[in-house]
């Protein structure tokens, strides 16, 4: 049943849904009772109202790669130029979305996206063409496979998926796979390419042989695919769009009746299986919202009823130029996801001209059961992103097992890891110390795939260039909340 704009502003006056002011960064309210609930901004540098929240301030590297704090460590697991697969080619570079499984012998195995756009002969070190595993033989991403000793003493690395473009955030399903999308809209004759892209990739990180002939899901749509979530209760999947020109969408597939999720399910779907959706938000008072940067407190809740996407495969016009104005709701450079306490946390990086209202990141939590979007973390516009201890432009985002969200940054100047707490402080984790510039102008990469390992002691990390997998450990802690 649609969620009708009456229904959702009555609903909200009889649960008093209300909204809580923002600052530079905000709450992260996941507590029962914590929405529209006011709360201090957070502290520079682990500080929380003068009282140490997270690890302490950040160290810096002698060899020049990642800052941390004190106690703890990192080793090197793959580095492009350096590292080799086991057909002793180049690992890739341009590392991306990553998730952890568990291996054989206590081994962790990791799945990680490389984000290469185009054709192969526009980088050094592209993804290896291994046998049956292409998809188009003339694109240069896909994704890798990792394998990691307990003690992290021995690497293993493999292709997982071959041939494709622009393999950006992903996600990890309930049944132990990996879902790979594509950033890009480019057609067979476009840019090189033989074959159309866009789409999503199942890759399964135990078997080999499941991925051989790789299959597009083309049931989920074919647009600037970013991060893939599927509801394990429900069997929806939820996606993500990095897009401009208009702005990108948030995506809801609901599962063709009788459908039953399962590894190499999806690539069994006929191409129009399901209903893809698009969302269409209104606020308490029953009022449409064109763009989610309108929101511009903490607690801000919305509610979300879905549109149904006319040309998944958007043969004619692109998926997001199919919607009239005042038909969907809309949001700028939307990224990373993470399915945890029962919804989809959603991330949209910044906002700028093209956006309704400027902001430098948002965290958003999709309730299925309330249909519901509620604001949960809000940065406003740093004025000075090559000043050390303020954070922006939010991407990959996990959920940490000892409370809170793990976030990669993608903004301007300074690049970290940093966490959000439950009650919405932030705190460093790492610093990006590799220089990709030069010493007038430095530059530093993205950090991606932020992923703790299965039994929580390893957070696993990226730098995205010149494409560097990290292992953190140290004295990791449950993260208190504020008193």
């Amino acid at each position: 049943m649609p969620l009708t704009r009456r229904n959702f502003a009555k609903r909200s006056a009889l649960t008093g849904a209300s909204v809580a002011l923002a600052g530079s960064v905000g709450v992260l309210a996941t507590a029962p009772g914590a929405i529209g609930e006011e709360a201090p901004d957070a502290g520079p540098e682990g500080t929380q109202d003068g009282q140490g929240i997270g690890y302490g301030p950040l160290l810096p590297d002698p060899d020049g790669i990642l800052a941390l704090p004190a106690g703890f460590s990192y080793r090197i697991i793959t580095r492009t130029g350096v590292t080799t697969l086991e057909s002793g080619e180049s690992t890739p570079s341009n590392h991306d979305g990553t998730a952890t499984f568990e291996g054989p012998r206590g081994t962790t195995l990791l799945v990680n996206n490389h984000e290469l756009k185009g054709p192969r002969a526009d980088w050094p070190h592209p993804v290896p063409l291994a046998g049956g595993l292409v998809y188009d033989p003339a694109a240069a991403g896909g994704c890798t496979v990792v394998e990691v000793s307990h003690d992290g003493s021995h690497v293993s690395e493999w292709v997982g998926l071959a041939g494709t473009s622009t393999n950006c955030a992903g996600g990890r399903t309930p049944w132990g796979t990996w879902l790979s999308g594509e950033e890009t809209e480019d057609k067979a004759g476009e840019h090189g390419m033989t074959r159309d892209h866009g789409y999503v990739f199942e890759v399964d990180p135990h078997d080999q042989k499941a991925n051989r002939d790789p299959k597009p899901v083309k049931a989920l749509g074919r647009y600037p695919h970013e991060a893939v979530v599927v509801d394990p209760k429900r069997g929806r999947v939820y996606l993500t769009e990095d897009a401009s020109g208009p702005n990108g969408l948030f995506y809801r597939w609901t599962p063709p009746e009788g459908f039953t999720h399962g590894r190499g399910k999806l690539r069994t779907l006929a191409d129009d299986a399901g209903v893809l959706a698009a969302p269409k938000c209104f606020d308490s008072g029953g009022n449409f919202v064109d763009d989610l940067s309108r929101a511009t407190k903490v607690g801000t809740v919305y509610g979300v009823d879905w549109v149904e996407v006319p040309d998944r495969d958007a043969r004619t016009v692109p998926v997001r130029k199919q919607f009239k104005d005042g038909e969907v709701t809309r949001a700028r450079k939307l990224e990373g996801m993470w399915w945890a306490d029962g919804g989809a946390y959603v991330v949209s990086s910044y906002a700028r001209e093209e956006s309704p209202v400027q902001h430098d990141g948002q965290v958003w939590f999709y309730d299925p059961r309330r249909r519901t979007l509620t604001l949960k973390v809000r940065f406003g516009v740093n004025p000075d992103p090559g000043k050390d201890g303020a954070f922006d432009g939010p991407d990959n985002i996990s959920v940490s097992p000892y409370g809170g969200l793990i976030i990669a940054e993608d903004g301007q100047g300074i690049q970290h890891l940093f966490g959000a707490t439950e009650d919405g402080r932030t705190y460093p984790i790492a610093r990006n110390e590799l220089n990709i510039g030069t010493p007038d102008k430095p530059e530093f990469s993205e950090f991606t795939g932020p992923v703790f390992s299965p039994d929580g002691r390893t957070l696993f990390a990226n730098i995205q260039e010149p494409g560097i997998m990290l292992a953190i450990t140290g004295p990791w802690k449950r993260i208190r909340r504020a008193r």
